[in-house]
């Protein structure tokens, strides 16, 4: 049996926009459809978009920080988004937010979003072997994913998609490895310059696919 919630909440649209995780009207909306006063129809015509998302984690960030101190771990996120936002730019992308170590990348294009992860990985590459990169070199991994997402939150885009493309880029993908959603490999397999090998993991309850340039 239910028991009755005695404590505060917070119900101010604004309050919860200070958070700054949504925007003020997002809030005023998702209030408005838990509690019956906006269909949640009109919220999906509102909010629902299709966009492919890529998750970019760099690898072996903590221990680097462990070893080489805080300074050099922030050189290290310095460098990468140095290298990689240029290659984001290029492929023509709708949102990029940058936190810590990660970057969250959204396009309209899956075949842009491969080809940006693909030329990402082979900059950072390039930039390891020049005389810039500094005794630390950095490596990152990726996943994709391409489907529907609602365009709220910090990164514009929320939904199942984003959760697993978060979930290979973040735990599963190795350095320079980059990993699609089944629903991203179903738009991407027929790439002429892609090769893709299906994978599994124990941490992973759905299938997802390994792509080699």
């Amino acid at each position: 049996m239910a028991v009755k919630y005695t404590y505060e909440l917070m119900d101010d649209p604004k309050e919860l926009a200070a958070f700054n995780f949504c925007h003020e009207e997002t809030y005023r909306d998702l209030l408005a459809c838990q509690q019956g006063n906006m269909s949640r129809e009109e919220f999906k015509s509102k909010y629902l978009t299709k966009a492919a998302v890529l998750c970019l984690d760099m690898t072996g960030f903590t221990k680097a920080a462990m070893e080489r101190g805080s300074l050099e771990s922030f050189f290290r996120i310095l460098n990468v988004q140095r290298v990689c936002c240029p290659v984001f730019r290029q492929f023509k992308t709708r949102h990029i937010h940058a936190f810590a170590d990660n970057i969250t990348v959204i396009f309209d294009d899956p075949d842009e979003t491969l080809a940006a992860a693909f030329e990402v990985h082979r900059r950072i590459k390039i930039f390891n072997r020049s005389d810039m990169s500094g005794e630390d070199s950095a490596s990152c991994c990726i996943g994709i994913g391409y489907g529907d997402v609602y365009a709220i939150g910090i990164d514009q885009a929320m939904g199942d998609e984003m959760n697993r493309a978060a979930k290979l880029g973040e735990d599963i993908a190795r350095d320079f490895e980059t990993l699609l959603t089944e629903r991203a490999y179903d738009a991407l397999h027929e790439r002429d310059d892609g090769l893709f090998r299906k994978r599994t993991h124990e941490a992973v309850p759905f299938a997802f696919y390994k792509a080699l340039s």
